[in-house]
């Protein structure tokens, strides 16, 4: 699976668009992590709990993306995305999306 941020794959061409998909995950830290999170937050400095929940949650966002898209029947995802926000004060959402297409390489 070929996923891009652009709207082309280099040396391909789009066969056939077969519409939005996504993949979507919601994180919370524990207890003990939003205390150590809260002691860094003090001193300054980059927050590394927080920072490996969110590379966790892409990456596991991005997985559901490439399911949801096989699922669909794409080989690729064009002009993929990430959006996140947040709920309440512990949890995190974050939601990887973009366009299922079936791409074939050009002559």
């Amino acid at each position: 699976m070929i996923v891009a941020t652009t709207e082309n794959i280099a040396g391909h061409r789009t066969v056939q668009t077969l519409g939005q998909c996504f993949g979507v995950v919601v994180r919370s830290r524990g207890l003990g992590g939003n205390v150590m999170a809260g002691l860094r937050s003090i001193v300054g400095g980059e927050i590394h709990e927080y920072t490996q929940l969110l590379e966790e949650a892409r990456r596991h966002a991005l997985d559901r993306l490439v399911q949801n898209a096989t699922a669909m029947g794409a080989n690729a995802v064009l002009m993929m995305r990430y959006d996140s926000a947040e709920i309440g004060n512990t949890m995190s959402e974050i939601v990887a999306y973009g366009t299922a297409a079936v791409i074939e390489p050009t002559p």
